[in-house]
């Protein structure tokens, strides 16, 4: 399948997945309510759903419109783990309805500036919204796609994402774009579903998988090497949750995977992680 072809079906997917946020539910592979990797996420960011349960604290949702909470359909909480400080500029790629920005925002204080990035019409309307809801005066959401980040060169101190490079058909072109926009001594820290040994083909080939972030999900190794490629050092890939195959067992047999054949070729091999890597500084 092509990259354009990918791209418009999760562009499509997941403008689905925020008319349904609107509507109390949120999917973007499937019937509602599900999420990317199953079940919604409820107000309070729990839910049944391995991959995107218990992400957020109760602290870190308390304050935020319901309607953000709703539609993060990520893998991880990389406002938690990226150390963000006051005065900095941070970029979300693949910002959905604006959750991790809005909490970046908070941490980067009046000072700082939060930018997410999207290409899905739906979901900038929704996360603008979410925006307005919180009475957040330090971000900015732009329109585009992660290949083409529409900022200058060296403009921001910290790159997070959560569960998006992942869908991504070219990702050596997101991380050069990632590293282009990093100010000398930036940080990329992203939440991301990653892989350990080889996955079977049926599973890599499925479309209803990319979309729901596994398919597209990179080797722990190769994920190393891309980024050491688009110029990266100081690389560490650090598992959050290790997947096992009864965790996804619904969700892969809606896909139509024969669960009990692959089973004991998948348990354990999804994972999802935080990537940290680092611009090297000029001098």
């Amino acid at each position: 399948m092509k990259d354009d072809e990918i791209r418009d079906i999760v562009k499509e997917k997941y403008g689905l997945a925020a008319l349904q946020v609107q509507n109390g539910r949120a999917s973007c592979c499937g019937p509602a309510p599900s999420s990317c990797c199953g079940e919604a996420p409820s107000a309070s960011g729990l839910s049944g759903d391995p991959i995107t349960s218990n992400l957020y604290a109760d602290h870190e949702t308390a304050l935020l419109p319901e309607t953000a909470v709703l539609a993060s359909l990520g893998c991880g909480n990389p406002t938690a783990l990226a150390q963000l400080e006051e005065g900095q500029v941070v970029l979300d790629l693949g910002s959905g309805g604006g959750i991790d920005v809005l909490l970046s925002a908070r941490r980067v204080g009046p000072t700082g500036k939060a930018y997410g990035l999207d290409m899905t019409d739906e979901m900038l309307a929704l996360a603008r919204e979410n925006q307005a809801k919180a009475g957040a005066t330090n971000v900015e959401f732009l329109k585009g796609t992660l290949e083409e980040i529409p900022l200058p060169d060296a403009s921001v101190d910290v790159v997070i994402s959560n569960c998006v490079i992942n869908l991504a058909a070219d990702k050596d072109r997101v991380l050069r774009e990632a590293f282009r926009v990093l100010k000398p001594g930036g940080r990329f820290a992203v939440s991301d579903v990653v892989t350990k040994g080889e996955i079977p083909a049926p599973v890599k080939k499925s479309v209803e998988l990319w979309i729901g972030c596994i398919a597209g999900a990179l080797d722990e190794s190769e994920y190393v090497a891309k980024l050491t490629a688009a110029g990266f050092v100081d690389i560490t890939i650090e598992p959050t949750r290790i997947y096992r195959v009864d965790d996804a067992r619904e969700f892969l047999t809606s896909a139509g995977i024969d669960v009990d054949a692959l089973g004991p070729d998948v348990d354990g091999k999804f994972r999802s992680a935080f990537v940290r890597a680092a611009k090297p500084t000029i001098g």
